[in-house]
């Protein structure tokens, strides 16, 4: 059997919706520590299914490795894939958390999708996976909830 080559280190286009994106794994070198890894994408963006507008948002992924890791430049890709896909807010947020735990089988996972208000309302969108084993550390993930001025 022989396994395709990763993404990392080759011209790859951006894929034309979630659906075509292709999320690589690498192995953890270190299965054997509880450690939390964070992806902050802050120009996170989708269309919405009704309007067709943009929607904006920094989403921040936190998770607790076993034997994988996700390849940093095919969440990237897989990420900036959803600007033309139709979604809300919800459906995208948990979806990218569902697909991350089949893919990686993590000890726990969260995601938090923290999206620009639109029509006067701010819709966050908070997930998680498993349970964060006492001793380990996650910070808060440091994305403000909206604030209108004053």
């Amino acid at each position: 059997m022989t396994k395709k080559p990763l993404q990392l280190g080759r011209p790859v286009a951006t894929p034309a919706s979630p659906s075509a994106a292709v999320l690589d794994r690498v192995r953890n070198p270190h299965p054997d520590t509880n450690y939390v890894a964070r992806f902050t994408f802050p120009e996170f963006t989708v269309m919405c299914p009704m309007t067709g507008q943009p929607d904006f948002a920094t989403l921040v992924i936190d998770y607790l490795p076993r034997r994988w890791l996700v390849e940093s430049k095919s969440l990237k890709l897989y990420l900036n894939s959803f600007r033309n896909h139709g979604a809300f807010h919800e459906d995208c947020t948990v979806a990218i958390g569902k697909k991350l735990v089949a893919l990686l089988q993590p000890q726990w996972l969260r995601i938090g999708g923290y999206f620009h208000p639109r029509g006067g309302m701010p819709i966050d969108v908070f997930w998680q996976a498993g349970r964060l084993p006492a001793g380990v550390w996650a910070p808060e993930q440091g994305v403000s909830t909206y604030r209108a001025r004053g």
